[in-house]
């Protein structure tokens, strides 16, 4: 790509440079027990989505939930942290990127529980469930929902 007939559509941005197309995302800290199968099946779907995880084997991940401003009534099995806002549950990478883009004022997502289907909690059968959008007064909206 250094020949000099790919210059114009470098400058044109016809052509991007590996390091400008695959932009790094934010490093999701995610904070669950050392034995929870389903939260290193979401793990895993962040990193096959183009996230860095970095996870922490903690006694209890609803400390973290609280400290992240998540109420109690949201909490599923693990908590996470990016780009300064909160992830409850098994969030999908999609609605995570979404919400990394559009950068709402909100304490983060939620997806209350642990929904078959979901990231993680993948099997035979799929049940519906909404991500929920955690505002700063700890009321939510639903920000998608899966049928």
């Amino acid at each position: 790509m250094s020949s000099p007939r790919f210059l114009p559509l470098l400058a044109a941005g016809l052509i991007a440079l590996p390091a400008l197309a695959g932009a790094a995302k934010p490093t999701v800290e995610v904070y669950k027990t050392a034995s929870c199968g389903c939260c290193k099946g979401w793990v895993k779907h962040l990193e096959a989505n183009g996230f860095t995880v970095k996870a922490h084997d903690v006694p209890d991940p609803g400390d973290y939930r609280e400290k992240f401003g998540i109420p109690q009534e949201l909490g599923s099995c693990h908590s996470a942290r990016v780009g300064g806002y909160a992830l409850e549950g098994h969030v999908p990478a999609a609605e995570i990127k979404r919400l990394l883009a559009s950068k709402p004022k909100a304490t983060g997502l939620a997806v209350p529980a642990m929904p078959l289907g979901s990231p993680g909690m993948e099997g035979p059968r799929s049940d519906p469930y909404d991500v929920l959008l955690v505002k700063k007064d700890g009321k939510t909206a639903v920000f998608k929902r899966y049928e």
